[in-house]
């Protein structure tokens, strides 16, 4: 069973779905749709070694609270690129880490980075709102869906052109991935039935997935030593939000954790 706070993000979640399906019908945002700029490659950055980063973009969540309320996403993502991330991840929740797709739209209008749509993507709706709003990628969770409906959502994004990262947290996880096709898997060290977080949790299960998935670590990682103890066990990819939107000079400390990876014992 989801933990109480999941269960009220997909409650709140479906309603939202359904209110905005009543003002932009699924016909008008398919046109938008289909408007939108030519996708960036997400998948690409991560197939080249060394320490890649996707940058996150938040302002807020249901575990630690308000993190950067006065947060600008086009100013945030230029210092991103600047510091040398991979690719941008964009919180796009309203009711609970304060984001929503004006974000996506303008970070992804302040850089040449691939932007990923970060939220709870239960609906087809949401996956046509967000190649509507220039999203490149979308993050799709096991955790709230299931076998069917994640392997029907993996194929409507790439029909639309977007990549997906498909995040877990347990073994039972992977195996719906897997099967599902998935193939950049975001192994979340948050579990968000309680929203503890436990950065042994991706290093744990790094050595389950196949040879042609490619690992992220998501959550957690605040600094050069989880970057280190992640390598060590073979990722080298990573979503870092939190401490780069915390930190005071995000381009600075995100070329520190990218040169960790060059950094040889």
């Amino acid at each position: 069973m989801f933990g109480s706070i999941l269960e009220k993000i997909i409650e709140t979640k479906r309603k939202e779905i359904a209110d905005a399906a009543r003002s932009v019908p699924i016909e008008q945002l398919t046109e938008q749709a289909a408007a939108a700029p030519e996708c960036r490659s997400f998948l690409k950055p991560f197939l080249r070694s060394g320490v890649n980063v996707i940058a996150e973009i938040k302002r807020a969540s249901p575990s630690k609270g308000a993190i950067r309320p006065d947060l600008d996403a086009g100013q945030q993502a230029r210092r991103y690129q600047e510091g040398g991330a991979a690719a941008l991840s964009v919180l796009t929740d309203g009711p609970f880490f304060q984001g929503c797709l004006d974000d996506l739209e303008r970070a992804r209008a302040a850089t040449t980075l691939p932007v990923l749509r970060k939220d709870f993507l239960i609906d087809p709706y949401q996956l046509f709102e967000a190649r509507a709003a220039g999203a490149d990628a979308i993050l799709l969770i096991v955790r709230v869906l299931d076998e069917k409906r994640l392997g029907k959502l993996l194929e409507l994004g790439e029909t639309l052109g977007m990549d997906a990262l498909v995040e877990i947290h347990s073994r039972p996880d992977l195996k719906v991935a897997s099967r599902a096709g998935a193939k950049l898997i975001g192994i979340n060290n948050r579990d968000l039935s309680s929203f503890d977080t436990d950065i042994r949790t991706a290093i744990g299960l790094v050595d389950r997935l196949a040879p042609d998935q490619i690992p992220v670590a998501a959550s957690g990682i605040g600094g050069p030593d989880d970057i280190r103890r992640n390598i060590a066990a073979g990722i080298h990819n990573f979503l870092i939000g939190e401490c780069l939107v915390r930190s005071k000079d995000p381009a600075a400390f995100l070329k520190l954790l990218i040169e960790t990876g060059d950094v040889h014992p």
